[in-house]
């Protein structure tokens, strides 16, 4: 009612005013009743007074229509300015939310971008290091490569040389055709099982003598010497069917006594405190001497292993060298063992440091998501906001203010 206009209190203090004269004139109406009037002058002040209840029903009914009029607009108004602040929250809101996106891409960018400069990094050192690791076991497999080719050659010549030999008897009739083939042989076993500067040809020793072959292993083993000449004279004799059984036997002494002299001689010439190992071997080039001897003569082998003289066939010394070599594979590891742990080491460290940034990044990752499921929820709920001040209905007074109230600052985002 306070925000009537002036006009309007005009039509209505009139509207008394008439109402006040009707009263008035009730009255005298029925005072004069009393009094000694006629008639008539009722008859007058009851049409008066009817003229005077019709203008005020006039006035009351233009006054009605005012009032409603100047309601409507005021109802209009209040509406305008409703629909006005909803509009510049809704703006505020909006460059609110705007602001909140572009601060949260920037974060996601500067995130992305340490994200992958560490990742980066991380990826550099590893491929560095298992480059490294491929490397140097390519060369290692490189090497077993160059040795197994080495076996495949030796293989190879000697079955050339065992196709191209007629007879035992005819090639190995002296000394010097034994020597000589025994030498071959053994050196063609030496070069194609072991390396370069492990093993020596026709070294000379302290005392003077010279041995046909030294192989050069690692301690406590030491040089290890390697004789290629073996007895034949009394093994043809022996094996000899043309002959008689007793030149046979005879030949058989024959050939224990030079086996075993020829066992002694070794003994005494090579086996050296302090230069050369505490055994020595007797290489013997054919398996069927070799075969012989550990088949009719054991105390020749016996006699031999206390001397500290072992026999060796082509196949037996092929496993001597091979077992030789995997002795030096094996010194060569140990000397590069501290090489391969500081390796170790540092790839130990380069991972650790590995897990702890990858821990620092998941924490960076769940915090981000974390903060996204949050504005994604804000988000949400203002949605809803405005979803509910969109469907805002002002039919009265009375439900405007409850349902502002109901959607007021109060109401949790």
């Amino acid at each position: 009612m306070a925000g009537l206009p002036l006009e309007a209190w005009v039509h209505i203090a009139a509207l008394a005013g008439v109402a006040a004269v009707a009263v008035g004139l009730l009255a005298l109406a029925r005072g004069g009743r009393a009094a000694a009037e006629g008639r008539v002058e009722r008859r007058l002040l009851a049409e008066q007074l009817r003229e005077q209840e019709r203008a005020l029903a006039r006035a009351l009914n233009d006054t009605r229509h005012t009032v409603a009029a100047h309601l409507t607009a005021l109802r209009q108004s209040e509406q305008r300015a409703i629909l006005t602040g909803v509009g510049r929250l809704h703006q505020a809101i909006e460059r609110r939310l705007g602001d909140l996106q572009t601060r949260l891409a920037a974060d996601a960018g500067m995130l992305r971008t340490e994200l992958a400069t560490q990742l980066g990094e991380i990826g550099g050192r590893v491929d560095q290091r298992l480059a490294e690791g491929f490397e140097k076991t390519t060369e290692t497999f490189g090497r077993v490569l160059s040795h197994l080719a080495r076996i495949d050659e030796a293989q190879k010549r000697i079955t050339e040389l065992s196709s191209n030999v007629l007879s035992l008897k005819e090639i190995l009739g002296d000394k010097r055709s034994r020597g000589a083939l025994g030498e071959t042989q053994l050196a063609a076993l030496v070069r194609n099982l072991l390396p370069e500067g492990s093993f020596a040809l026709q070294h000379t020793l302290a005392n003077g003598t010279r041995v046909d072959c030294l192989l050069r292993l690692p301690a406590p083993t030491g040089d290890v010497p390697v004789d290629a000449k073996f007895p034949l004279e009394s093994y043809r004799q022996m094996t000899d069917v043309d002959v008689t059984e007793r030149d046979r036997q005879l030949a058989a002494q024959r050939f224990r006594q030079d086996v075993r002299r020829h066992v002694e001689a070794i003994a005494e010439k090579y086996l050296l405190p302090g230069e050369t190992a505490d055994g020595a071997v007797m290489f013997i080039p054919a398996e069927a001497v070799f075969a012989e001897i550990h088949a009719r003569f054991p105390e020749l082998v016996e006699d031999s292993h206390r001397r500290r003289v072992w026999m060796a066939s082509p196949t037996t010394l092929m496993a001597i060298l091979t077992t030789a070599l995997a002795v030096l594979k094996d010194d060569a590891t140990r000397r590069q063992v501290h090489v391969i742990r500081a390796h170790l080491r540092e790839l130990a460290d380069d991972f650790a440091r590995f897990q702890q940034r990858m821990d620092g990044l998941a924490r960076h990752i769940a915090q981000a998501h974390q903060d996204v499921d949050q504005v994604a929820t804000s988000a949400r709920r203002i949605s809803g906001r405005f979803g509910r001040i969109e469907r805002v209905e002002i039919t009265d007074g009375g439900s405007a203010v409850e349902t502002a109230a109901e959607t007021g600052p109060g109401a949790p985002v």
